[in-house]
């Protein structure tokens, strides 16, 4: 049986919680679920319904309508044959055609604001009466972890009317199953899941699931449904449901569901909606389903895209003004643990990051606008203020400002750049000195504060002068990637890496243009750009990885060295149209060339979103994380600002998306 589980596609909450899984209905990572909750929004997160089999019981005999693999390398049933067809369109819905000619469509989505998935089967097509059968798979585990056969598990259902709630294990919430079918209590385990795609990643690869019975409605003509309601359940309840009361929950959820999406006037826009999540009482972004959480660089980077190019200036307000309050020292936490360990502050760029993004957000709310309260204001200024004041005074990990202006980072043994892999105790790519695209925010931050104080203009006057000088290779026509090395003083590396287009294009202020800036950029574009984004390490330079393979060690060696970045797109683009003048040529022919294919991509075969990596040669395999904020971001920011007429785009921004 031939199948397509490589195209993924996804349902978030709002919460932090998500159901994903693939088109085939085939899983093939521990984290496709269908009820995927975070405790602890956004983090916390507990798979608690991984999946079910269903099959359809017609007067032609029993097809199944679901396929799972199993060790070492089975498939089944066989219901990923009798799709017929699929569509992410509003959400995953399935039509399967089976021999006898029955014809059954099966949806799939998540409320907003809700732990809970809704699935309804309906009867397109009848050769006679049938009836749907559901067994659902049950774990109740962390998510990165996995679940086997153990005596600990509760099989006990309490079946009330048309809810059926479980309690899998002491101290985590429970699933309620709401139907307007019938439930049969058999339990049993269900061994040897196999997940392929953590087999490729080299980690533990097979689950066991625990089933504890089966669901059971019968469907006679077409246009007949099956619903069926997961949600959590924290506490037992006495609350009692009816299947009338239970149908009219799905058709309001189903209503409201798409009303909210159909807000959105693109599906680039509504993918993006996928990453705003609640944290506490405000708001933050998700870096990307289905492992990471909110981390602060990755926030800084995607909230210029997925909000401030948008016009959700809202949402950008309530994110930034939540992390205002985190400046320890100056700096910003680069991640917030999943188990409330304290915040690790390991970053030099996310702080200057978050300055670039709180400056665009000032330029785009006037003064006298209520979007922003005086007290809001003075919170987000405060916040730059201490930023730049402890950089420049020193903070942790050797960062600290030069007598050149310039900002020197870095103690062995810590990652502290966006080029953050390690393996064990060795740091792949330390960087340790001045790197280049640190240099470029950190100039960027002292023009921002500037306009809140101007003592800080004459230090930014410096460091630009010192910048070029410091990093000009004339010779190779571009910029080295770090100066200074492990603060030695006049030492270079010049290893051609994409950080330097950060000081031509993605950031307010451009630190070369001119014949310069051109010959970045076309060096660039010759040696760094693939169709999908830039690689993070020219084919030709010591250590340059083809391909991102292997098991966690392997991949790690090789996260930078090479492996293509999708989100460095919106820097090169924007810097590709700089150096031809901003025109309106310029920004056409820079949308046909690399925005265009993004965008097809995106819409086809990423169902609206962009992975985190890729391979560095064709085909450029998608790779690592497949739903990426700052990827999708970066799209956004090039599609609605860069490449749009300048007044045009501040006029968009201003004007706010419809509340979703």
């Amino acid at each position: 049986m031939q199948i397509n589980d490589r195209t993924e596609w996804l349902e978030a909450d709002g919460l932090g919680g998500f159901a994903s899984g693939t088109s085939s209905g085939v899983r093939t990572r521990r984290y496709h679920a269908l009820l995927l909750t975070a405790t602890t929004p956004p983090t916390g997160r507990i798979v608690l319904v991984n999946g079910f089999d269903a099959w359809t019981v017609t007067p032609g005999g029993a097809f199944a309508l679901s396929t799972q693999r199993y060790a070492p390398d089975v498939l089944y049933p066989d219901g990923a044959a009798h799709i017929a067809e699929f569509t992410n369109d509003p959400w995953p819905t399935w039509e399967f055609e089976l021999a006898d000619g029955t014809r059954v469509m099966q949806e799939v989505f998540v409320q907003h604001g809700a732990s809970a998935v809704f699935v309804v089967w309906t009867l397109v097509r009848a050769t006679g009466p049938s009836v749907l059968r559901v067994r659902p798979f049950l774990a109740g585990r962390d998510y990165h972890s996995m679940h086997h056969q153990n005596g600990a598990f509760h099989f006990d259902a309490d079946r009330r009317d048309a809810a059926v709630a479980f309690r899998m294990y002491d101290g985590l919430p429970g699933v309620t199953a709401l139907s307007n079918g019938d439930y049969r209590h058999a339990p049993d385990w269900y061994r040897q899941f196999l997940y392929t795609a953590e087999r490729e990643r080299g980690l533990d690869d097979t689950e066991d699931l625990a089933s504890p019975g089966e669901f059971s409605w019968p469907l006679a003509a077409p246009g007949e449904q099956a619903v069926w309601v997961l949600q959590t359940s924290p506490a037992r309840s006495g609350e009692t449901w009816s299947a009338d009361a239970v149908v009219r929950l799905v058709n309001d959820a189903r209503a409201a569901e798409r009303r909210r999406r159909a807000a959105f006037t693109m599906q680039i826009d509504r993918a993006a909606d996928a990453y705003l999540v609640r944290r506490g009482a405000g708001r933050t972004i998700v870096a990307g389903y289905p492992w990471f959480t909110d981390w602060g660089r990755d926030t800084f980077i995607a909230v210029r895209g997925l909000c401030l190019a948008i016009g959700r200036l809202a949402d950008a307000r309530d994110i930034l003004v939540e992390w205002a309050g985190a400046v320890s020292e100056g700096m910003l936490p680069n991640r917030f643990p999943d188990h409330g360990e304290a915040p690790e502050f390991n970053s030099v760029d996310a702080s200057l990051w978050y300055v670039v993004a709180v400056h665009e957000l000032l330029q785009l709310v006037p003064r006298d606008s209520t979007l922003l309260t005086a007290e809001q204001r003075r919170s987000l200024e405060s916040a730059v203020t201490q930023i730049v004041n402890g950089y420049a005074g020193a903070t942790r990990f050797g960062i600290r400002m030069a007598a050149d202006g310039l900002l020197a980072a870095g103690v062995p043994g810590v990652q502290l750049t966006w080029m953050d892999a390690r393996v064990g105790d060795r740091v792949i790519t330390p960087r340790i000195g001045k790197p280049v695209e640190i240099q470029a925010l950190w100039l960027n931050a002292l023009s921002a504060v500037s306009r809140l104080d101007p003592a800080w203009r004459d230090v930014f006057a410096r460091g630009r002068t010192a910048f070029v000088e410091r990093f000009w290779n004339e010779g190779l026509g571009r910029l080295a990637d770090v100066v200074d090395v492990d603060h030695v003083p006049g030492t270079r590396d010049d290893r051609f890496r994409p950080n330097q287009i950060l000081a031509v294009g993605g950031l307010p202020v451009a630190l070369v243009d001119g014949k310069r800036g051109r010959r970045i950029v076309d060096a660039v574009e010759r040696h760094l750009l693939t169709p999908v984004g830039l690689r993070s390490l020219a084919p030709g330079e010591p250590g340059y990885a083809p391909r991102y393979e292997g098991d966690s060690a392997a991949r790690d060696a090789v996260y930078h060295q090479g492996t293509v970045w999708p989100w460095l797109m919106g820097p090169f683009v924007d810097a590709w149209v700089r150096v031809r003048g901003n025109s309106q040529a310029a920004r056409r022919d820079a949308r046909a060339r690399f925005v265009d294919p993004l965008l097809t991509q995106i819409r086809t075969s990423s169902l609206g979103h962009l992975s985190e990596i890729a391979d560095a040669e064709a085909p450029f395999a998608p790779k690592g994380c497949p739903f990426q904020a700052w990827s999708l971001g970066e799209v956004l920011r090039l599609d609605r600002v860069v490449l749009v007429d300048p007044k045009k785009a501040q006029r968009s921004q201003r004007v706010a998306q419809p509340a979703v």
